[in-house]
């Protein structure tokens, strides 16, 4: 290494003299655009080389798991063709309506007992039983958003040939197909375009071969059924969960929300694994997932379908990700009957119309006064609350209660749209100058809009906090 240059006496400092700043060379500009050419091509190759994947490892394998005859597979809408191929991927040409099942089948449902005794009720992997979880999703490439529909299984509908029962038994009863009548049914004549079944280890698997999913538990969760040698024991806070953790997040339904509190967190778990799964390390977990999808996916999809929709999905923002639930109530308490979730079939055609474009919304300028408006606290700050309720009375919401506190402790504040109004949800942030608008089902259930306070308020308002108590 060449020695550096000494002196014996320090130079005088010389004042340096203003210059205009130096253009760059036109060789260092093309150096820049080159890098930048590199590098979208380099995404380019990497989305096409996944897409290709993909295919290839699907091409071979048998995505239909169940047969279906003719008029069960012509009760999915067949209204042309739903992608077309572009020069990388496969492509959504129109809306797209999946109806996604999660069911769970212990040995015990079978008609023919297996031939070892467990000696209580395991888990199979079958596609045959109750749906424990019923989601509508649209895939919508014209408005650039991805809609959430979920379906309570203890829903009173009607299901052809069996009366008004609960919607989880269609799919026992009479599969994928009877299933997608009473949904289209239930949600004013909606079409389905296709269904997607997943059973419970499946969706445990596909966890795992994620890495896991970080929520934050919002209670301690604990329960023991040895007949089904089910094990639920989470504490409350925030934690990256394993397949098996998640799955005790999911079944857990024994607080005074039942099963729609168990939609809840399934959207708050579904949340997280879209915003984990863009992730783009998820593309070294592509064999494990397709592993899962192998076996443990039953769906009339085509391959091609199936990768359109997987890259609609992967370009969607959080933003253009909209949860919502069939509004409703319960029926009682559940405790001398059977506990049944009560449709509210006026806001149901609101709903749809809005979110499905399926008939007419009858949607008009709410006049503030009247929307019911739920506050759920996670600053611990009861003047802060009453500081909120007196700025929203100011702006015209007359409307407004304490809900129960939000368990997680939040930095920006969530403004819910509980029932899927959008535009009033955004009218209220516009109004408080703050927060963050959300399309999803997790606030206060009787709420039109939940707004779930944060940190942000706290500093809006100049109020004192306790430090490093916030997450993001």
């Amino acid at each position: 290494m060449p020695a550096r240059k000494t002196y014996e006496q320090p130079r005088p400092r010389q004042k340096k003299r203003s210059q205009p700043p130096k253009k760059k060379s036109a060789k260092a500009k093309r150096g820049h655009w080159l890098w930048l050419w590199l590098g979208f091509t380099g995404v380019a190759m990497l989305s096409a080389t996944a897409g290709a994947m993909l295919a290839v490892s699907l091409s071979s394998m048998p995505l239909l798991q169940s047969q279906l005859s003719d008029d069960e597979a012509a009760v999915f809408s067949e209204k042309g063709s739903i992608t077309r191929n572009s020069m990388r991927l496969p492509e959504l040409t129109r809306p797209v309506n999946i109806l996604i099942l999660g069911t769970k089948v212990l040995t015990s449902d079978l008609d023919e007992p297996t031939e070892e005794d467990l000696g209580y009720h395991a888990l199979v992997n079958s596609f045959d039983g109750h749906s424990d979880t019923m989601l509508l999703v649209r895939f919508d490439p014209t408005n650039q958003k991805l809609n959430v529909l979920s379906i309570p299984r203890d829903t009173k509908t009607y299901v052809e040939g069996y009366g008004l029962i609960k919607i989880n038994a269609a799919n026992y009863h009479g599969g994928p197909a009877l299933t997608a009548k009473a949904a289209s049914e239930l949600l004013d004549g909606v079409g389905i375009d296709r269904y997607v079944r997943v059973n419970v280890q499946g969706v445990e698997k596909l966890v795992d071969a994620l890495g896991g999913v970080t929520v934050y538990v919002p209670q301690d969760m604990k329960y023991q059924d040895d007949s089904q040698h089910l094990y639920i024991n989470l504490k409350q806070g925030k934690q990256h969960l394993n397949g098996e953790q998640a799955m005790q997040f999911l079944r857990f339904r024994y607080d005074k929300y039942g099963d729609v509190g168990r939609v809840q967190r399934q959207q708050i778990l579904m949340r997280a694994l879209i915003e984990q799964a863009l992730n783009p390390t998820t593309l070294a977990r592509l064999p494990k997932i397709l592993s899962v999808i192998q076996s443990h996916i039953d769906t009339n999809l085509s391959v091609e379908e199936l990768v359109a929709l997987i890259g609609f999905a992967v370009d969607s923002k959080r933003s253009d990700v909209q949860m919502l639930m069939v509004p409703g109530r319960f029926n009682g308490t559940g405790e001398t009957e059977v506990s049944y979730w009560l449709p509210n079939h006026r806001q149901i055609r609101q709903m749809v119309a809005q979110h499905f474009d399926q008939g007419y919304s009858e949607l008009s300028d709410i006049d503030p006064a009247y929307l019911r408006v739920a506050i759920q606290d996670s600053t611990d700050n009861p003047e802060a609350v009453q500081s909120l309720i007196s700025t929203l009375t100011e702006a015209g919401y007359r409307n407004n209660y304490v809900g129960e506190p939000w368990a997680e402790p939040l930095r920006v504040t969530r403004i819910i749209a509980q029932q899927g109004d959008e535009a009033s949800a955004a009218a209220i942030r516009a109004d408080l100058g703050f927060g963050e608008v959300r399309v999803e089902s997790t606030g206060s259930l009787a709420s039109d809009v939940t707004i779930q306070l944060g940190q942000d308020w706290l500093e809006h308002q100049d109020f004192s906090s306790d430090e490093g108590f916030f997450n993001f």
